[in-house]
């Protein structure tokens, strides 16, 4: 078989992620599909119940996936954890020098699919997508991947390296089996630097989410009076890896599907003064100890925008929250931050 670099960013590859058993991932997805479909019909009630009322549809209707983890977080007590994070290689200890030897932990596993056929998150899928980088290169993906981070002003965002003494670094916590709060445990990084191995902050994220916007919105005021910079992507590149992809599925909300390395949400909106959809990218970070997520919420820009030398990108709302704790489900809540300073702006 072969797998693409457009596979792997994607995951659609068929490498597996950190559960080695394909029964069991198999498993979990059946459960998770037969409590979302369990949970439609009562939403669906709901959503007639407040039409029926004559309240506002936009934001009265919240997003499927926002409900389900509000269903959760009811449910769940303290000291739960999730499930994934009961995997052994979530808490490797072993430093490996290159991205290439790290790629021994699973290069002799067999896929779990023919490449294209399915969708499963791997983060080895981008273990291996960061050898390409570094053979592509001809340099260590880390080094390459700090080079861009000083070019884009990101001077906060380092390696999560344990030896190093980094400013600021924050103490990461979990809930332990009796529901008390504990520090993390001890865990080396090093075999999955692409998928889980940097150290940000907020004020880096968001310069990283307007980059992204900056280069996504660029093409649209080529008859500025002001002559604008080129974004550091090109605009198609970005709208490239914002378009949803055939086959793949999102978790953390369930309106969205997959694209290039970011879960995208495309605008729709079935019927007159129902729930809107409003286009958007986001992704979300899970690691020992620590959760997080960056949103990015492009205005929607009319045709005359481009032409009246009065606006310039980055234009929307980047949302960026990073939490010290383990299995923090940050999406929703993002999303409702977006959407408030999206209707701020639309009401000024």
């Amino acid at each position: 078989v072969a797998v693409t670099t457009r596979l792997l960013v994607s995951h659609l590859s068929g490498i597996r992620h950190y559960e080695k058993d394909i029964a069991k991932v198999k498993e979990e997805k059946e459960k998770a599909n037969r409590a979302f479909k369990l949970t439609k019909p009562c939403q669906d009630k709901e959503q007639k119940e407040k039409e029926g009322k004559g309240t506002e549809k936009t934001d009265s209707v919240k997003p499927k996936k926002e409900r389900e983890g509000e269903v959760k977080s009811q449910n769940s007590k303290p000291g739960r954890r999730d499930k994934e994070f009961e995997q052994e290689e979530y808490y490797l200890k072993e430093k490996f020098e290159s991205v290439i030897e790290s790629l021994k932990i699973f290069k002799n596993d067999p896929l779990f699919f023919k490449p294209g056929d399915q969708f499963l998150y791997s983060t080895y899928g981008f273990t291996l997508l960061s050898a390409v980088v570094e053979r592509a290169s001809g340099q260590k993906f880390t080094d390459y991947m700090l080079k861009m981070f000083r070019d884009l002003d990101m001077l906060s965002t380092v390696l999560d390296d344990n030896e190093a003494m980094i400013y600021n670094r924050a103490r990461c916590y979990v809930y332990n089996k009796k529901g008390r709060l504990v520090n993390a445990p001890y865990v080396d990084n090093s075999y999955k630097w692409a998928g889980g191995g940097f150290l940000s902050s907020v004020g880096d994220l968001l310069k990283f989410g307007n980059a992204l916007l900056y280069s996504y919105q660029a093409g649209q005021f080529k008859n500025t009076n002001s002559k604008l910079l080129p974004g550091y992507l090109k605009p198609d590149t970005v709208a490239m890896m914002w378009t949803p992809v055939p086959k793949t599925e999102v978790s953390w909300d369930r309106d969205g599907k997959y694209a290039m390395a970011w879960a995208v949400v495309e605008k729709n909106q079935q019927c007159g003064c129902c729930r809107q959809q409003r286009h958007y990218a986001s992704h979300t970070g899970g690691a020992v100890g620590a959760s997080s997520v960056l949103l990015i919420l492009p205005e929607e820009l009319g045709s005359e925008a481009g032409n009246t030398g009065l606006v310039a990108p980055p234009r929307g709302v980047v949302v960026t929250i990073i939490c010290n704790m383990q299995s923090v489900s940050l999406n929703s809540t993002a999303l409702k931050i977006a959407r408030e300073f999206d209707k701020e702006r639309w009401a000024e």
